[in-house]
């Protein structure tokens, strides 16, 4: 069909102006679907965020990503079946899938697509439409585990990539992987092993995965350490999603990755809070990172069928109609943990003790920051 026109729309979502092209916010399945239609002779616009596109659209696909972050895409389809009334709206992505009911009654989109689009997935994102030094690669879907806190395992069916189909994809010296169990890939040394020998444009391919690393098959097979080091992983992240009396096996793993050339500005230990485990549990789990000498990635939890967060850092004594409160929580501990490992990196980072930590350190960290996207 020729003419037909297909409007692709990232909503507003509330992801900071520094952070729009960062890899954990690139609208990769928009990008795929832009190459798939195109190869169809379709005109295709990518709109990331609410305005008039510069041409008629036949349909108008709205991606979703966190379920709490369902009240952007409402907007976003509200906005375009009123500046389009002609055209059908339809949303795909991570909420319209765990949520398709919600996602189509509270929207009121003309279609909600749920799962991936198999044949869209096969093709290379279309990379003009956005300004980005690297290139996002999936070497696996789904995962292996079955994490409560994560919908990974219900919206994708597991499957693998070999080391030569993942070869025969690289188009960039800069590979972030968006594979959610990385390590869990049957093929793990040899993918590793080809990443670190493969060139493109004749210079060595540096690497990155959005996800962290599953420290328990580190720790069966120790050797991919050092495999991640060779093929230049710049930052290794590892979860401690259990009890804290089960530290030394975190530890184990913090010493399998300095032995192999990591250190404590490439270390980050991911952990999840306002979750089962209460404040002061997760408190000694803080300052066992800081004896260590360790960062923290933190993630605030929220359930997979929650659909608002209005979280708010700078606000006194919010409530659970706000955002999601864990019952085992208070909004003080909440804000006050995050607070903590605000400080807590601050100080591994500049080498600062934490009785001599003020707020001139975080304002002097901001500075750094700013500088450093500036010189990007």
């Amino acid at each position: 069909m020729t003419n037909y026109k297909i409007l692709l729309v990232e909503p507003e979502f509330p992801i900071a102006a520094k952070s729009k092209n960062h890899s954990q916010f690139l609208p990769i399945g928009l990008l795929k679907l832009a190459s798939y239609y195109r190869k169809k002779g379709y005109d295709i616009q990518l709109n990331r965020g609410n305005y008039s596109a510069s041409f008629i659209p036949n349909r108008i696909l709205v991606t979703s990503l966190f379920t709490y972050w369902s009240e952007h895409v409402k907007d976003s389809v509200q906005y375009y079946k009123s500046l389009y009334p002609g055209s059908k709206v339809e949303v795909g992505g991570i909420y319209a899938s765990l949520m398709p009911d919600h996602c189509k009654k509270y929207t009121k989109c003309d279609k909600v697509f749920v799962g991936q689009h198999q044949s869209a997935d096969k093709c290379k994102p279309a990379y003009d439409l956005v300004d980005v030094d690297y290139q996002i690669l999936h070497g696996m879907r789904g995962c292996t585990r079955k994490c409560s806190f994560c919908g990974i395992w219900k919206l994708e069916k597991k499957g693998f990539k070999s080391a030569r189909q993942i070869k025969n994809e690289i188009a960039s010296n800069n590979v972030i992987f968006y594979d959610n169990n990385f390590l869990a890939n049957p093929q793990i040394e040899e993918i590793l092993e080809m990443l670190a020998e493969t060139r493109f444009n004749d210079k060595v391919i540096h690497c990155d995965c959005q996800s962290g690393f599953d420290g328990r098959i580190l720790e069966e097979k120790p050797h991919l350490a050092f495999l991640l080091k060779k093929a230049r992983f710049s930052t290794v992240r590892v979860a401690w999603d259990f009890d804290y009396h089960k530290f030394p096996k975190v530890k184990n793993w913090i010493d399998l990755l300095r032995e192999v050339g990591y250190n404590d500005r490439t270390i980050f230990i991911f952990m999840i809070y306002n979750w089962d485990f209460h404040f002061s549990h997760m408190e000694l789990k803080r300052q066992k990172c800081f004896e260590w000498n360790v960062q923290i990635a933190d993630c605030r939890y929220r359930p997979l069928n929650s659909t608002y967060d209005h979280y708010n850092g700078n606000k006194k004594d919010q409530s659970n109609e706000d955002y999601f409160i864990h019952e085992d929580w208070t909004d003080f501990e909440v804000k006050h943990f995050r607070r903590s490992v605000r400080q807590h990196n601050i100080c591994i980072r500049y080498k600062i003790p934490w009785k001599s930590y003020s707020r001139k350190y975080e304002i002097q960290n901001a500075r750094h920051k700013i500088k450093k996207d500036l010189s990007a």
